[in-house]
């Protein structure tokens, strides 16, 4: 016996090597296109409730509701975005050249915000810890010219790019119809496989679909709304790129602490200094009365406000996600943090566990007459 247990324990422990072994080999040989199954397999925890809703319509045909809700993806999300992305980048790209030439003047527009400011807060502004306000002008256009040529960048590599791009954006297609035709039998062969008990993981599966459907959903489809009436507002009031600037109050929009404000409060400043008066406010209602409300409006709507994540929290994991993965830090870093907290609320609970639940247990055991 004694023997059988010990080959045993060393044919368990060739297993979890072999696992970790061929695992690390898995993730090498898909490295190309992680970007691609992540995005699938976040499409088909979004869009599973759709599925299922064809499904029960076209009972025993899970193919052909898999393809229907993949074209439901592609002309609702994808094709939208690609041509509002297109837009963009070629804002981008026009802005980047008139930097370039000279016709943008980063530091022209803040000489002009700072002689329009009172002389008491110019003195202020001149003498704030910088040796001149004309440092601060250096320093900002530089960022600024720096972050455009950042985005002019991008358009360019994905123009160099474009055959691996469709390449991987065909396989994430791919993938997704699978993952919503068998999402739910392989969530459950996933839930099943992991070390940890099964209400453990079956809890820890429940808050990454919550927590999956709550960013895309909420803080997603919201910093898009965000982002879109900023942009109207700024063509109503003649700013140019006001794509491209709305689409940074869309990104700005996903951090809880700032939010689109972090956008429209400089531009109507700059409006205000300049003498673009009626800009300036028309700038600063559709900012408080429009665009900072739309997300009380919405979110409670798409999956209320109870996601169990601080404010604080997102906006930390957030920014750290951004800067560690890209776009797919938007949500890969609240979803770590949400996981985060979840497993260190389980570990509390199971260490408080044997002086709070079983004497429940033994009651419950006492009064089964099949006890």
């Amino acid at each position: 016996m004694e023997r059988q247990a010990q080959r045993q324990r060393i044919e368990h422990g060739g297993l979890i090597l072999f696992l970790a072994l061929i695992t690390v080999a898995f993730i090498a040989v898909v490295a190309d296109f992680a970007g691609a199954l992540l995005w699938a397999a976040l499409a088909a925890v979004l869009f599973q409730p759709i599925f299922r809703r064809l499904l029960t319509r076209l009972p025993g045909r899970a193919n052909l509701a898999s393809a229907l809700t993949l074209l439901i993806i592609t002309f609702a999300v994808v094709i939208p975005t690609m041509i509002v992305a297109s837009l963009v980048l070629d804002q981008a790209a026009s802005v980047y050249n008139q930097v370039r030439s000279g016709q943008i003047n980063f530091a022209t527009y803040f000489k002009q915000m700072h002689d329009a400011l009172p002389m008491r807060l110019q003195r202020l502004a001149d003498s704030s810890g910088l040796d001149s306000f004309n440092n601060v002008q250096a320093r900002i256009s530089t960022a600024l010219g720096s972050s455009v040529s950042i985005i002019a960048g991008q358009a360019l590599s994905i123009g160099r790019n474009a055959a691996s791009f469709l390449l991987a954006f065909g396989v994430g297609l791919y993938v997704t119809f699978f993952l919503l035709r068998d999402g739910e039998e392989i969530g459950g062969i996933i839930v099943r496989a992991l070390p940890l008990e099964p209400v453990v993981a079956e809890r820890l599966a429940d808050k990454f679909v919550a927590v999956v459907r709550a960013t895309i959903k909420g803080s997603g489809v919201v910093a898009l709304v965000q982002g879109a009436l900023g942009a109207i507002t700024f063509w109503i009031v003649g700013l140019p790129a006001f794509l491209l600037w709305g689409m940074l109050m869309a990104i700005a929009a996903l951090l809880p602490a700032v939010g689109p404000a972090l956008i429209w409060a400089p531009v109507a400043l700059y409006l205000l200094a300049t003498g673009a008066i009626w800009q300036a406010i028309v700038v600063v209602l559709s900012g408080v009365l429009v665009i900072g409300l739309i997300d009380n409006i919405l979110r409670p709507i798409l999956v209320g406000r109870d996601t169990g994540i601080p404010d604080w929290l997102v906006l930390v994991t957030t920014l750290g996600g951004i800067s560690l993965l890209g776009l797919s830090g938007i949500v890969i870093g609240p979803l770590v943090g949400a996981l985060f907290l979840t497993g260190w609320q389980i570990l509390s609970e199971e260490r408080q566990r044997p002086a709070t639940t079983e004497p429940v247990v033994d009651e419950r055991q006492a009064s089964d007459p099949r006890a």
